[in-house]
């Protein structure tokens, strides 16, 4: 007998009779049966002509169900929660957000994101070992031997120039050296790649150099490690982009030159309009006067209209984009990827093009090859909903089963019989 349902030795599982989403065009492919073992794709083929199958196969009836790559959140904060108050979660003490964390990785399986980037965690001392460095990192450590967690890259702590960010969470750099310092102790702490923050204390303000930004660039990469960089007004993303970053978070206020320029360079798009949905929903659920005033709600609007146009514009011009929710380090939830797939039709793309955004894209910005994909000999990296999230963004919310999380077994579902 078996204490735990996670220990119980796996075995070959057919899903027979599915339909598949291949994020490359607007059809699925249907009459699907897909042979899985010891996690990963053994075939894939049309379930009128599955051949022999391997002794005790298990047999997943998924008839009426859609096969989907596991998603990529390309923009996240793992240990923190989200919500209205999300500014004021960042001071929680650690051994409360490593907590969170472990929530979040709970929520991400049961979504089917199968893959985050963390873009920025409190700067703290992990109880755990006593080190005072970005929170992610210690969670990432743990999750690396856990199959049923999220594979995560951290970018350490944001860097950003003194008052931006309250509570002193963060690497804080006013000038060039201190700057470039800064990122060299978060590549030394262990980062997967650096995240800057380009929106500075003054809003018509990039708070460094072209010069400053471009020295980090070429420090990461000389290190093989890429540079993402916050951007929320444009003179900061004509920064970030002439720099040379490899990507631009939100991405909120871009015009024509500063697409055409990312496009021409490869330099990615990190997509966050579900935040603006999130706060309209604010403005019902809270009191917050950002979110019920009119003034707040006029702002709210105004700034989601220009991001809209943003991405739009990034579109049009062939930049490539991947989707994020920001939750944690802004108001979403660690399961509302959907939202951010949602928002990307909304912003002009065909909905199996959103899709590749939420997967095959995120899996070239993360340089994972078989990330976003369903190919024979992958990783077992697919999740199941009802409906067709080709041509329905919707479909992506109604997740049924995941392929890489434990089943329970038994009577009643008890995973110790």
């Amino acid at each position: 007998m078996m204490a735990r349902a996670s220990i119980i030795a796996p075995r070959p599982t057919l899903y027979r009779d599915a339909a598949l989403a291949d994020p490359s065009g607007p059809s699925l492919r249907k009459e699907v049966s897909l042979l899985t073992n010891a996690g990963r794709i053994v075939w894939i083929r049309p379930s009128t002509d599955e051949g022999d199958l391997p002794p005790a196969v298990h047999i997943i009836d998924a008839g009426g169900a859609t096969i989907v790559p596991g998603m990529v959140d390309a923009h996240s904060h793992v240990t923190l929660p989200g919500g209205s108050h999300w500014i004021d979660r960042g001071a929680d003490p650690p051994e409360e957000l490593l907590e969170v964390a472990e929530h979040n990785g709970d929520l991400f399986g049961r979504a089917g994101v199968r893959w985050a980037r963390d873009v920025g965690s409190p700067l703290a001392v992990d109880p755990r070992d006593g080190r005072k460095r970005a929170l992610a990192l210690r969670v990432r450590e743990r999750w690396q031997s856990d199959p049923n967690r999220p594979r995560i890259r951290v970018a350490g702590t944001w860097i950003s120039h003194s008052g931006v960010i309250p509570g002193g969470l963060l690497i804080e750099a006013d000038d060039g050296p201190a700057l470039l310092k800064a990122a060299s102790t978060q590549l030394d702490d262990g980062a997967d790649f650096l995240k800057l923050y380009l929106d500075g204390p003054k809003k018509e303000e990039a708070p460094w150099s072209t010069e400053d930004v471009q020295a980090v660039v070429e420090l990461a990469h000389g290190r093989g490690a890429k540079v993402t960089a916050h951007s929320g007004f444009l003179v900061g993303a004509r920064v970030g982009i002439d720099a040379g970053v490899d990507s631009l978070e939100h991405g909120f206020e871009l015009d024509a030159e500063a697409v055409a320029q990312m496009a021409r360079q490869g330099t990615f798009l990190v997509s966050t309009l579900a935040i603006f949905r999130s706060w309209a929903t604010f403005g019902q659920t809270t009191t917050l006067p950002r979110f019920v005033s009119d003034e707040g709600k006029e702002r709210i609007a105004m700034r989601r209209e220009r991001a809209i146009e943003s991405v739009h514009l990034a579109y049009r011009a062939g930049v490539r984009i991947a989707t994020g929710t920001d939750f944690g380090g802004g108001s979403l939830r660690a399961n509302h990827l959907a939202w951010e797939v949602e928002s990307l039709v909304e912003a002009g793309l065909r909905p199996w093009e959103a899709l590749a955004s939420a997967t095959v894209r995120g899996g070239e910005l993360l340089n994972e090859p078989a990330a976003g994909r369903i190919v024979e000999g992958d990783p077992a990296d697919f999740f199941l909903v009802h409906g067709d999230p080709l041509t329905d963004p919707t479909a992506l919310w109604r997740v049924w089963r995941v392929a890489w999380l434990p089943e329970a077994r038994g009577p009643a579902g008890d995973p110790t019989a």
